[in-house]
Formats: C-alpha cells, sequence, structure tokens
C-alpha cells in the first residue's frame, strides 16, 4: 500500500474579484498560460495587465486583441457554480500540486468532484482508442491493482485504453480530464460515465470554458494535463503516431516516469509502445513495477512537495495577486524595448525552436526587453510557445 502524497496545502485565496480578473485575462485573446504569468509579472496583477493589454500589442498584430468581457466571465463563473464545480486558480489549496510544478501550469482549471483525490499518489493510464480486447482486460486488471493498493488513476476519458481505465477505478479513485468544456464531455457515449466517476468520488477537470466544443489541437493541450497530474504514466497500447506518445514525450519532459507496455510487432497499435521501451521506458507487465518504481520517488518527494508549496505559495502566489501596479512603474527594472530592438529580437527568431536565453546571447540586449518582446509577439499570434519552455515564429 503507497501512502498519500500529503494533505492539500494551505495556499492562498483568490478573491472574488481576482478571480473574475484572471479568468477575464486568460481568456482572452492570444493569452495562454506563459503569457498569463508574464502579463502580470509585467503589470503587478491581472486588473493592471487587462488595462494594458491593448498598448502591449504594437503594430504586428494582425486584428485587435478582443479582451473577455466582464458579463462573460460572470456568465461562465455563474454556469460554473450552477454545474456543482469550482474553478480553482494556482497556488490554491485544492489546485492539483503535481499540476502546479510543471512549466506554465494552468492559472486556472474548473473540477467537479471531490478534491481530496489529488492528495493520493497519482499514475496516468493512456492507449489506443481503438484498444484490443486484450489490452482493455490487462488495464482493468493493472488499475483495480494499483487502486487497491492506494493511487488515484488519471486518464483522459478517450475511448478504448481510458474508457476502461477509468471504469475500472470507479471504487477506489478515479480523475478524468477534459478536452473540453465541463458541460461538453466527448465522446458523447461516455457522459454515463462521467455521472459515474462523480457518484463514486472521482474528479472531473478541464482548463477549457464551459460550453467549449473539443477541436483537435486541444487534446494536446489535454495530454499535457493529464502528464503534469501524475507521478508516472503508462501506454498500454499506442500506435506510433498517436496522442498517448504526446502525453509520453511530455510526461518525460516533466521529468515522470514512463511505462510501456511490450506488445507483439505484428500489432500497429503495439509499435507505440514498443518503441518506448526501446528508447527507455520502464516495463510494465504488472501494478507491481509501478508501485516499486514509485515507492522512493513518494518518499523523498513528501517532504519536497511540501517545500514547493510553500515556496509557490510564499513566492509566486503573491506575485500573481499582489495588488494593481502601473505598467509604467519600474521601468528601471522592466524597459520596454526601442522599435530597432524589437526588430532585431523578431529578426532572431525563425520557425526553428530555441529558448530565449539563445535569443539575448544573440541581441545582447537585456532579458527583460527579450521576454517582454516574446511577450508582445504572443499576444500578436505571431509566436509559438513550446511544452519545454522554447519559442519559435508562427509561419505567416
Amino acid at each position: 500500500m503507497i501512502a498519500e502524497t500529503g494533505s492539500q496545502s494551505k495556499g492562498i485565496r483568490l478573491s472574488d474579484q481576482q478571480r473574475l480578473n484572471w479568468l477575464r485575462l486568460i481568456r482572452s485573446d492570444n493569452v495562454g498560460p506563459a503569457s498569463f504569468r508574464d502579463l502580470i509579472a509585467y503589470c503587478g496583477s491581472a486588473a493592471a495587465a487587462l488595462e494594458h493589454l491593448p498598448q502591449l500589442v504594437r503594430s504586428t498584430a494582425k486584428r485587435p486583441l478582443r479582451i473577455h468581457t466582464i458579463d462573460e466571465a460572470e456568465q461562465e463563473l455563474e454556469a460554473i457554480e450552477r454545474s456543482g464545480a469550482k474553478l480553482i486558480g494556482m497556488g490554491e489549496p485544492e489546485y492539483p500540486s503535481y499540476l502546479r510544478q510543471i512549466l506554465n501550469p494552468p492559472p486556472l482549471v474548473t473540477v467537479l468532484g471531490d478534491t481530496t483525490l489529488f492528495s493520493k499518489p497519482p499514475v496516468a493510464i493512456v492507449g489506443a482508442r481503438n484498444a484490443s480486447a486484450t489490452a482493455c482486460a490487462f488495464t482493468s486488471q493493472l488499475v483495480r491493482d494499483l487502486g487497491q493498493s492506494g493511487c488515484a488513476i488519471v486518464s483522459g476519458f478517450a475511448r478504448g485504453i481510458d474508457t476502461a481505465a477509468h471504469k475500472a477505478s470507479l471504487e477506489t479513485g478515479t480523475i478524468a480530464v477534459l478536452a473540453g468544456g465541463l458541460d461538453r464531455p466527448y465522446p458523447p457515449e461516455n457522459i454515463p460515465l462521467l455521472d459515474q466517476i462523480i457518484d463514486n468520488g472521482g474528479v472531473i477537470i478541464t482548463e477549457m470554458p464551459m460550453s467549449w466544443v473539443p477541436r483537435a489541437q486541444d487534446f494536446p493541450r489535454r495530454n499535457r494535463i493529464i502528464a503534469g497530474l501524475s507521478l508516472g504514466l503508462a501506454v498500454i497500447e499506442a500506435a506510433q503516431r498517436s496522442g498517448s506518445l504526446i502525453s509520453a514525450r511530455l510526461a518525460a519532459e516533466m521529468g515522470r516516469l514512463v511505462f510501456a507496455v511490450p506488445g507483439s510487432p505484428l500489432d500497429p497499435r503495439a509499435n507505440g509502445a514498443n518503441s518506448l521501451l526501446k528508447n527507455g521506458a520502464i516495463m510494465l507487465t504488472e501494478a507491481q513495477d509501478i508501485l516499486v518504481a514509485l515507492e522512493p520517488m513518494l518518499r523523498k518527494d513528501s517532504t519536497a512537495q511540501m517545500q514547493a508549496g510553500a515556496l509557490f505559495n510564499q513566492d509566486t502566489a503573491q506575485i500573481l495577486m499582489k495588488q494593481p501596479a502601473s505598467i509604467g512603474s519600474d521601468t528601471g527594472k522592466n524597459p520596454v524595448p526601442a522599435q530597432n530592438d524589437y526588430e532585431r529580437i523578431r529578426n532572431a527568431l525563425s520557425n526553428t525552436p530555441v529558448s530565449a536565453d539563445v535569443i539575448i546571447r544573440h541581441t545582447g540586449l537585456s532579458a527583460s526587453a527579450v521576454h517582454l518582446a516574446l511577450l508582445e509577439l504572443d499576444l500578436a499570434g505571431q509566436l509559438q510557445r513550446s511544452d519545454n519552455g522554447l519559442v519559435a515564429l508562427l509561419p505567416s
């Protein structure tokens, strides 16, 4: 039996006004988790960022930046409340601790269910939508054994392996990550399963707005959360090009353990998992493989989680939640790049992802000037940010 990772941290509560401002900011055009944090760090608060967003987008913007209105945000908050869910900000006690530690975690997540489940050791289970009967049976047995040993199961609510994982962990604790809004679960045939998850004390989580119908590009974003929520991720069946391999890559980049079940080389659904094994994934044939690998990490992580939570709460959360400040109040530390410097930064970028440090060294400009220029390009819809922190120009 694996012990729980610990109770939820004390955290810092968002006020109602802060929650409204956070929601407006993250729902505004071209504002993602990275630009959200950059905006607040630069402007001083979400309220100040909303006020100064228009002037942060220079002539490079192809169209005016649309800022989420107060009415739109209030309507979403009301819809969340009607559903019985919560909108949780990073730094608040219920925010999942492992997700909080990834690069650029979602500032806000909508959660329905018992959030104390996040304190259990989380293991992600992913795999093929057109999974074989054998793989589904293996998944069910694996998940039951993990659940009985104290683990929470994280998966993406998709057909095949995901569905098998959720069903087998209903009684021991399952966490479903949606690619769309809380009220737009996909696939629709799994809606009864959604009710079962909640009725059995499980959790539904998403970073997407209410009523958001998932698109193809939203599933990799969901995969990032699946990996981020978990301490280890297991791939049961996966083709060479599949979302499961995206999840595995993200998990590895986040420092999570990656497990894979070996399969027949004659079955295309096993090619992805077999490839992971060739490249260093841990072979998975029974729950004990995961439990043994996680145990030393959990012993070590118990203290680390508390320390990381304390540091986050004292530093990052205070930065994100502090009172409004003028965007020009600290120009000594945050100089606005001159137009010719801005062009130098833009010309240093290409369609090949690089780190901001490379741009800083190449241009010889200050880090604050480079980061501000990157923020402007991001808000103008011309910058692509990778999950590993690299940046590139989007094709024009």
